[in-house]
């Protein structure tokens, strides 16, 4: 039987579509027998099998971004994790973030498992690149999160992605024509703390308050107190915890002695709905103990 002959041209195509190394796109195309789409799979078979390696390691670092239309009237928020903050810095990581992200944005996919069925523009489903990615890159990539909106009449979506770190990202949905409005809120919802739970009360889960006011309840300054003078202690305490979740009465960030509602009706605008991104938020992240490990590193 007569070897197939593989062009340098060729191997170049492959390894340039899969970023795996030269000897890898070589051994798959005469696997293949010089058949592109068949050596993608074989090398995305070995792609998957060398993430699946990865699998148990936590993912708490990576980027947040969020970005909308030049017209305001659609915009995404994502989060892609990695395993360390390095490689979230890494070109291919962002470049990663930006093509997922610009896909979720003109597709206009509404929740993060459609995004992960699309395709991106080497063919492959965003799932299947990222793990692919996940290979080539050498880390867990975990594509965790994502938003999308898209505006009606008389609303505009803004976004901020905070610059040093992309560990921050806010899209929201308002009712206004300044786009300059929509920009100072998305980043007064970045910069503000507590960073804000809920648009409005109506939002708050009654268990929420309780737990507030049973954490209040049980603080140690309290004892003491006559039951009556405790408890308008504890209202006052749990007011200002709710107020401090609660975007519409946060003071505004350019103007402290204002509130957010109070700004808005002074605009005649009105905030629909927002999303906040802080980067591994709710990851229970590994502890590492780098002497234990390179001591358990000396043993093999």
């Amino acid at each position: 039987m007569t070897a197939t002959i593989i062009s340098s041209s060729l191997i170049s195509e492959l390894r340039e579509r899969t970023g795996a190394g030269l000897v890898d796109c070589k051994k798959a195309l005469q696997e293949s027998e010089a058949d592109i789409s068949k050596a993608i799979e074989i090398l995305r078979q070995k792609g998957i099998a060398s993430a699946a390696k990865k699998s148990g390691k936590v993912a708490a670092e990576g980027a947040v971004i969020a970005k909308i239309m030049p017209d305001g009237q659609k915009g995404i928020v994502i989060e892609l994790n990695s395993q360390t903050d390095f490689v979230a810095k890494n070109e291919k990581f962002q470049d990663l973030l930006n093509e997922v992200a610009d896909l979720g944005l003109s597709s206009e996919a509404k929740d993060l498992e459609t995004l992960k069925t699309l395709k991106v523009k080497s063919g492959e489903t965003v799932s299947d690149f990222i793990a692919l990615k996940t290979a080539e890159i050498g880390e867990k990539l975990d594509l965790r999160r994502y938003s999308f909106y898209k505006a009606q009449s008389g609303e505009l979506i803004g976004s901020y992605t905070h610059p040093v770190g992309s560990r921050i990202a806010v899209l929201v949905n308002l009712q206004t024509s300044s786009e300059q409005l929509a920009k100072d809120i998305a980043m007064h919802i970045a910069a503000v703390q507590p960073a804000p739970e809920f648009l409005d009360r109506t939002e708050i889960p009654a268990d929420t308050i309780e737990n507030e006011r049973r954490i209040e309840l049980g603080k140690e300054d309290l004892a003491n107190k006559p039951k009556e003078i405790a408890e308008k202690i504890v209202t006052g305490r749990v007011e200002k915890a709710l107020m401090e979740k609660v975007l519409l009465e946060q003071p505004y960030i350019k103007n402290p002695s204002q509130k957010i509602k109070e700004f808005l009706t002074a605009e005649n605008a009105s905030i629909l709905k927002f999303a906040r991104f802080n980067l591994g938020e709710g990851i229970q992240k590994e502890e590492i103990n780098f002497a234990e490990e390179v001591a358990a590193q000396m043993k093999k």
